[in-house]
């Protein structure tokens, strides 16, 4: 997802951010006359809705979401997918013309039905009857302390900006330059006294970059806004285009897939409708390699996951197919695909990486899923941190669940030096109670326990990326949050729970205490 409401993905984040379901055109299949009787329409309903619903993604049970956002977000999204228009406005209401071309070209939203009004019917009722009336809500959160006294909080501002919007925190650790990307273009370098150091102004938001000796590269989304446009570029730090005419670009990593002795480009294009995922031999534009031909590619690691001494690719798919992705490396450029874990549609997958956290030997996954900015803007009580432990055969096992409304990214790390991996996690895709509460510290206390802690200072803004590092040059891990805000109307709702300062970053210092 999934869709940032006109803003990343972060994130993009993103996030995406950009959760819409994205149901990929089915032949019509013909089906038994359905008896009128209520519990067999029930029945029939749910039959039809596992048919053509699971057809294109893991079946999302009414229980996920609330009637009303069913019935008036979801459910007239879905009608559209399967070319039902009678009773709904047209899919293209909200886009300019040059934007309908490309999602018709997509076949996005079919011009015929591909099932009946009567069956269509029966899929609505079906969810309508078994939804709660009202959304799910957290009912119990853990203690979150209001104080990490591990960290000590600065805030960061850079320029004199009415609203921050970061779309990207990166720490070059070699030239101790922390890199901070805008969403109005700008990337900025602060030196190792948080000062500004440089700054560049590309053609649209920074998300990513990779450090190299001579000129590193910068990835551009293009477009913040979910669009069909191929708008991102890839550019090196002087402005020199390495590639152009992506469809909103993520994230990118550099590795030698096929062992020739040169380092091969992977995109996550997260796209909107559309979108890929691909890797460049050798980083030539000229060899493009595609990997999925769907949107959603949100972040991806490069490991040997089955240890045969060959580079595989560990994927996060957002969007309506939502899951982790193993791309085995076959040899000779070729990759098999399998789900390692996988979500319904409304789930809000945001990030993930790789870690060992029992020390076996074998890489488990600590995941976060709260993108909220799609067609279901409720809270959900399914949004947190979650770790999925590995067995030793590459099968993953949930064994802990943090509750988080919300939840954009986490990253595990032994932040307090007592050998175990503690985790920070962030909170940008909902509104917050306790905005405090934003930012999360799971001080790993053994036996798949975490106490959690949280700061004042956090309420400051609203996290939508973080990065690690020694930024002060001591020896342990410091976490650097940036905060994007929407709009006046989301400050004044910080502004209205005691917030008064809106920096672009918050620095937390680790003093181990």
């Amino acid at each position: 997802m999934k869709k940032l409401i006109v803003l990343f993905c972060f994130v993009i984040f993103i996030t995406a951010l950009f959760a819409i379901p994205f149901l990929t055109p089915i032949k019509p299949v013909v089906l038994k006359t359905l008896s009128t009787d209520l519990n067999q329409d029930k029945e029939s309903g749910a039959s039809l809705a596992k048919l053509y619903c699971a057809s294109c993604h893991l079946f999302p049970s009414p229980s996920l979401l609330d009637q009303t956002t069913w019935k008036n977000k979801v459910l007239p999204n879905m009608a559209w997918r399967l070319g039902i228009r009678a009773g709904y406005a047209s899919p293209y209401h909200d886009m300019d013309s040059s934007e309908v071309r490309l999602v018709k070209v997509a076949n996005i939203y079919p011009n015929n039905p591909i099932i009946s009004i009567t069956q269509w019917k029966k899929i609505f009722n079906y969810y309508i009857i078994n939804a709660p009336k009202d959304p799910k809500s957290i009912k119990f959160l853990p203690l979150i302390q209001k104080r990490a006294s591990q960290f000590i909080a600065q805030p960061i501002f850079i320029e004199d900006k009415e609203l921050p919007k970061t779309t990207m925190v990166k720490f070059d650790s070699i030239h101790s330059l922390l890199y901070i990307g805008d969403a109005r273009g700008e990337l900025y370098a602060l030196n190792s006294r948080l000062k500004l150091d440089h700054k560049w102004v590309y053609p649209s938001a920074p998300v990513d970059m990779h450090f190299q000796s001579s000129n590193s590269e910068v990835l551009c989304i293009g477009s913040v806004a979910p669009t069909e446009k191929k708008e991102g570029v890839l550019f090196t730090l002087d402005s020199s285009i390495i590639l152009s005419t992506l469809a909103r670009p993520v994230s990118m990593e550099y590795a030698d897939l096929n062992a020739d002795g040169k380092l091969d480009l992977i995109i996550c294009e997260f796209g909107n409708h559309t979108g890929k995922l691909k890797w460049y031999d050798g980083g030539d534009r000229l060899k493009e390699n595609i990997l999925l031909s769907r949107p959603g590619a949100r972040k991806l690691e490069i490991v040997d996951l089955n240890k045969d001494g060959k580079l595989d690719l560990i994927v996060l798919m957002a969007q309506a197919q939502e899951g982790i992705y193993y791309f085995e490396n076959l040899g000779k450029n070729k990759f098999k695909e399998s789900v390692l874990i996988n979500f319904p549609p409304v789930y809000g997958l945001s990030y993930f990486e790789l870690v060992d956290f029992n020390k076996d030997g074998f890489l488990d996954i600590l995941l976060t899923n709260g993108d909220n900015w799609d067609l279901s803007r409720v809270k959900k009580n399914f949004h947190g941190v979650r770790i999925f432990m590995n067995n030793g055969r590459n099968q993953f096992t949930q064994t802990f669940f943090f509750p988080l409304y919300g939840t954009s990214k986490a990253l595990a790390r032994d932040f307090d030096d007592d050998g175990d991996l503690d985790i920070a996690a962030i909170s940008f895709y909902d509104e917050l109670e306790k905005p405090e509460e934003g930012f999360v510290y799971l001080k790993n206390m053994g036996n798949n326990y975490f106490e959690a802690f949280s700061t004042p200072a956090a309420a400051n803004g609203k996290w939508l990326t973080m990065e690690v590092g020694d930024i002060d040059k001591d020896g342990d891990i410091d976490i650097i949050l940036g905060s994007f805000i929407y709009s006046i109307a989301e400050m004044m709702g910080l502004i209205n729970k005691g917030v008064e300062h809106f920096p672009q970053l918050l620095l937390l210092t680790n003093i181990k205490k």
